[in-house]
């Protein structure tokens, strides 16, 4: 949002674990903090501090118990106003990191996984463009591409918004990588945004 200038949306949970969310920002704030807070008590209760990652909680358990905890504040009449974004692995049986995972929960604890998920506006006008031009070998470079164009045609059509990005992945390798945020380009040249509106002289506004 173009008042609040770095509300940064996107939080590293576990090392391979990327969580990002809609919503009340006071929300957010209290649900990164919680699984900030069950992290460390998982390390202090473990058998041992020297714990492999392999044993910590996988992006799965995470969405999960996310679902929970939506749906218990929603039984209580008391909802975190959020709709989250769980990105990272599965884990195998044999605790070893599985294939990719990314799934959704929102205020009233429902959940879905999907190759592509996307909140707030961004689920009307950012979803259709994100499918239409996915693939599952496309690059990196193309991917973060795809994702600045989504996030261009959102910031156009949002009078409340703000060309001010992140973009974050999960790696296997490196886990978590978020940007710092980025301002994207954007160009008002177009003759949809110029021209007069209805025939009206001016910019068609009251």
């Amino acid at each position: 949002m173009a008042k609040y200038k770095d509300a940064r949306r996107l939080q590293k949970i576990k090392p391979k674990t990327l969580i990002g969310g809609g919503g009340e920002y006071f929300d957010f704030q209290a649900i990164t903090e919680m699984l900030r807070r069950n992290a460390t008590e998982d390390k202090c209760t473990a058998d041992s501090l020297y714990e492999e990652d392999g044993a910590e909680e996988c992006a799965r358990e995470v969405w999960n118990y996310l679902c929970a905890v939506m749906y218990n504040r929603r039984n209580k009449m008391n909802p975190l106003w959020n709709d989250l974004i769980v990105a990272g692995f599965s884990q195998n049986a044999d605790g070893s990191t599985g294939p990719p995972f990314l799934g959704s929960v929102d205020k009233i604890g429902t959940t879905y996984e999907d190759d592509i998920i996307a909140t707030g506006f961004g689920a009307y006008l950012a979803t259709p463009l994100l499918r239409e031009k996915w693939s599952v070998d496309l690059e990196e470079g193309e991917a973060r591409a795809l994702l600045e164009d989504a996030m261009r045609v959102l910031f156009y059509r949002d009078c409340r918004a703000l060309n001010r990005i992140q973009i974050a992945k999960v790696t296997k390798e490196e886990g978590v990588l978020i940007s710092d945020p980025y301002e994207l380009e954007t160009s008002w040249d177009s003759a949809g945004f110029v021209s007069a509106k209805g025939g009206l002289e001016g910019d068609g506004g009251w």
